[in-house]
């Protein structure tokens, strides 16, 4: 209950945009028909996508975990990013992405994982412009990777992040990479 009185927003709901709240279950409902474990490297989205998949019931019969490496050195002492990609492109970089993607397949031991490295803002990074965000997912069928060109406050990226991860997890789970 909130202080008001009113119900406090469930699991389900939270305040995420209803698309992420179906992108999710969606995810889960397929993960679940598939067999397919779940994990999560995220940077710029901070857990967003982790959140959004353990909101959904029975989200625990699939979904592993998730790793929050917002830090560079996160990313390389955990993840396994090699220190030299990240010293060379900094975060924000394709190949960083997906080396998220596998560092989490790995330490969680997932059949499926997916990772998100951007700019949210409000300044570049890397010398990359806000709005710059890749997404990658890896799994027994192939990997991929995603460049997107977002706008919008920092808030908003991010959010589009979180969907657009969810996306690319139910694309994979319902059209593998060849």
């Amino acid at each position: 209950m909130t202080a008001t009185g009113d119900a406090a927003p469930g699991p389900a709901t939270d305040g995420a945009p209803a698309v992420t709240n179906d992108l999710a279950a969606r995810v889960i409902a397929r993960a679940r028909h598939t067999a397919t474990t779940l994990g999560t490297a995220e940077s710029l989205t901070g857990g967003g996508v982790a959140h959004a998949l353990t909101g959904v019931p029975g989200a625990s019969t699939v979904v592993r975990g998730g790793i929050v490496s917002y830090a560079t050195q996160v990313k390389a002492s955990v993840l396994g990013v090699d220190s030299r990609l990240l010293a060379e492109r900094g975060a924000v970089d394709p190949d960083v992405a997906l080396a998220m993607a596998r560092g989490a397949r790995r330490v969680l031991g997932c059949a499926l994982a997916v990772a998100t490295t951007g700019v949210a803002g409000p300044d570049p990074a890397d010398g990359k412009p806000v709005g710059t965000v890749f997404v990658a997912t890896t799994g027994p069928r192939g990997e991929r990777v995603r460049e997107l060109a977002l706008s919008g406050s920092r808030t908003q990226i991010r959010s589009d992040t979180v969907a657009a991860a969810l996306q690319a997890v139910l694309d994979t789970l319902e059209d593998p990479p060849s």
